[in-house]
């Protein structure tokens, strides 16, 4: 009995041990299930914010990374761009915060390099050799030594801009704004003329106006009517359809107080010439169009100036119906047609020049057709030449003249594609002579990208 009252005793004390562990298997079970719900849960949590976190716009993410909800959007373009004097030429676009900047330094008379553009940044190589020479350099600007900025300036120093505009109103840019030609010189002209240098010491040049309307434009600048002041070059047979074309830039002048210079010679000058070449011209008036004569005659004979010749003057060159078919009537006519374009270059050059000489620091701004200024042997070509020759000390040179083209298109540049061409003397047989169209090409609104060759980086 004893026995079985402890097998009992032993069975009883056994069964809450047993009844514990199954309780205790339940609660991890049971946990388990929680543990596996709630990570779950929260996976499913941390996935969806994570995916709308990541659907919301980062304002860090490059522009390409980021949706335009099937939208075209058309890329931008710069509006200005250096033709870098490369071998080949190459195009560098600025962006429009930086236009201001290299007008104003025009302004100021500091020209264009004609040397290619280097962009020179900072690495272990030069690191030592610009925290010397840069230190000299800037030392130099500062007291006025070798290479300093204050070389041009003075007695003995001008600058020139050249704008090219054929006032076509052709624009070839997309989705052109207002104005024109007109409108976009005036914009260049209140960038470059905002220095104080160019208080009192700056004027506008007119590559149509004949020298005789001078008179006309001193009139107008010094508050004239505009309505006489229209009439008055009508009367002197001036294109109306080119001095309508100009009339923002006569108000600008006038504004201003900027003189106006007449620059071409008389029409009936030109046509004497262009019937019988230079020697029919009169003595004295080819003595008031050319001062360097010796330099005049010397130039055509200089190799870079008859590539420009063969590769840009002659481009424009149009037999008349009547030489068409006669060989030696055609030669002729291309004789004389030399002669006269020579001589509007010449004697633009020599009028700007003249000017400029008697004003130190001076700054003559010329608008001229794109033909006579591209390729920078035409009117441009000529000034550094003149310059020296009416003032032996003269310190202006081809980077005191910049030439700028106004909203350029392809067959304004000689080109037979889409492209804007670049440059003339392209073969080995004159590379050394191989010459930019200008030193910068301006749009009014973003160019087509078909016309823009051998793009560089944005700067």
């Amino acid at each position: 009995p004893k026995q079985s009252s402890n097998n009992s005793d032993k069975d009883d004390n056994s069964r809450p041990k047993q009844s514990s562990n199954n309780q205790i298997n339940r609660r991890e079970a049971l946990r388990s299930a929680l543990t596996g719900a709630a990570l779950a849960t929260s996976s499913t949590l941390i996935t969806a914010s994570t995916a709308n976190a990541l659907a919301l716009p980062n304002p860090f993410a490059a522009d390409y990374t980021q949706s335009s909800n099937g939208r075209y959007i058309p890329a931008k373009r710069c509006t200005a761009y250096l033709v870098d004097a490369t071998i080949p030429p190459s195009l560098i676009p600025y962006r429009a915060s930086r236009e201001a900047a290299i007008l104003k330094n025009l302004g100021m008379g500091y020209g264009t390099s004609k040397a290619p553009f280097i962009e020179d940044d900072l690495n272990l190589n030069n690191m030592m050799n610009k925290a010397v020479f840069g230190t000299i350099n800037a030392v130099n600007n500062a007291v006025g030594g070798e290479g300093a900025d204050l070389v041009k300036k003075g007695e003995n120093y001008q600058s020139f801009i050249f704008l090219g505009a054929n006032f076509d109103d052709t624009f070839t840019a997309a989705a052109a704004g207002e104005g024109g030609d007109a409108q976009l010189a005036v914009g260049l002209l209140e960038d470059v003329c905002k220095p104080k240098e160019r208080i009192g010491n700056t004027a506008i040049g007119l590559a149509f106006c004949p020298q005789s309307c001078q008179e006309l434009l001193d009139q107008y600048v010094n508050g004239g009517s505009e309505s006489a002041f229209l009439e008055g070059l009508k009367g002197r047979g001036v294109d109306e359809q080119l001095t309508s074309a100009h009339l923002p830039i006569f108000r600008f002048a006038q504004k201003k107080r900027f003189p106006l210079l007449a620059l071409a010679p008389e029409a009936q000058d030109l046509e004497t010439v262009r019937k019988g070449g230079l020697q029919t011209l009169d003595p004295e008036r080819r003595e008031t169009y050319v001062a360097d004569a010796q330099g005049f005659i010397a130039l055509t004979q200089d190799p870079k100036f008859k590539l420009y010749t063969e590769k840009s003057l002659f481009k424009d060159f149009k037999p008349s119906s009547a030489a068409v078919s006669d060989e030696v009537a055609a030669r002729a006519e291309q004789g004389n047609y030399f002669a006269e374009k020579i001589l509007v270059h010449e004697a633009c050059a020599t009028r700007i020049s003249k000017w400029a000489t008697s004003r130190p620091n001076s700054l003559v701004i010329t608008v001229a057709p794109i033909s006579d200024v591209r390729f920078l042997g035409g009117i441009n070509g000529r000034v550094p030449r003149i310059s020296r020759f009416l003032n032996k000390e003269s310190l202006v040179d081809e980077e005191a003249v910049t030439t700028i083209l106004l909203n350029p298109n392809a067959k304004e540049t000689l080109s037979e594609s889409k492209w804007l061409r670049l440059e003339i003397g392209t073969s080995p047989d004159n590379w050394a002579y191989q010459t930019k169209v200008a030193d910068y090409l301006w749009f009014s609104s973003m160019p087509k990208v078909n016309m823009l060759p051998r793009m560089m980086n944005e700067q």
